[in-house]
């Protein structure tokens, strides 16, 4: 086993170091010696280390808690789920901890920029349910958005393009001969320091969807890293959040029939310091 593992993994991990720590464990909980003989299709677990992280400022805040569900408002920078560099700093590594849920999972997500409502299950037998309902659209969902006014721009508008994203490509693109994959209602709410506060509705969930609808529309939301040129910012600078925020989330709970309507605790502008 010894060998085995050095061959694969000795480049990722201090090898002789976890063995002599019984880091690497079977199934059982019963640690790997390097000594012991290799038996194919074996299961071999084990927790790599994690890089220190940055804390992501502002408040998780629940809006709603049950037995099935729990609705947070997440602030700006914050991944709701572990993944690359944000690990700790994330959902719901944050919130199994805090709320003490082993279990908790998101139904549906943000864009680690974005603020907001995300609805969770708070154990696996309800996620499917509720799963579902995100995946066959019948979940009502809107968002504000801080942007530059435009003179001549006739509103409310509905946008509808087709959006590809592609591996290793920051920004989405829109294919202009193809059929129509994203759809988003833009209506403009009111004005805040020569700023549009605009209402979203996206009827599709597509990538960078919003963002990118806005774009086209020549009015790109407030603060954006990505769009219309992608800007070189540190991962741990935080004093200019995307001024996207997803302020409304309403369904028909799949379990009991009751009609669920959240709203966010946030407001535009989105400051650092209140976030």
């Amino acid at each position: 086993m010894g060998e085995w593992l050095d061959e694969r993994l000795s480049e990722f991990v201090d090898l002789p170091g976890f063995l002599a720590d019984g880091r690497f464990v079977y199934k059982t909980g019963v640690a790997v010696t390097g000594r012991d003989l290799y038996r194919p299709h074996t299961f071999v677990w084990f927790h790599r280390d994690l890089a220190e992280e940055t804390i992501v400022p502002g408040a998780i805040h629940v809006v709603y808690r049950d037995d099935r569900i729990v609705v947070i408002d997440k602030p700006p920078f914050l991944s709701t789920i572990p993944r690359g560099r944000h690990v700790v700093q994330s959902v719901v590594v944050r919130l199994r901890a805090e709320l003490d849920i082993p279990e908790l999972s998101p139904l549906h997500r943000l864009d680690r920029v974005t603020s907001g409502l995300v609805v969770l299950a708070t154990e696996r037998r309800w996620r499917g349910a509720y799963q579902s309902m995100f995946q066959r659209r019948e979940v009502a969902k809107t968002y504000g958005a801080l942007a530059p006014l435009l003179s001549g721009l006739d509103l409310p508008v509905t946008v509808r393009n087709h959006l590809s994203t592609s591996r290793g490509r920051w920004q989405a693109q829109v294919l202009p001969d193809a059929p129509a994959n994203a759809e988003s209602l833009i209506e403009l709410d009111s004005v805040i320091d020569d700023l549009g506060v605009y209402s979203l509705t996206p009827r599709t969930g597509r990538t960078h969807q919003l963002r990118m609808h806005m774009l086209g529309l020549g009015i790109p939301i407030s603060d954006d890293p990505i769009y219309p040129v992608v800007r070189d910012i540190a991962i741990d600078d935080f004093t200019h959040p995307l001024q996207l925020l997803a302020n409304g989330v309403r369904f028909t709970d799949p379990i009991d029939g009751k009609l669920r309507q959240f709203a966010s605790v946030r407001t535009l502008p989105l400051r650092r310091e209140d976030s």
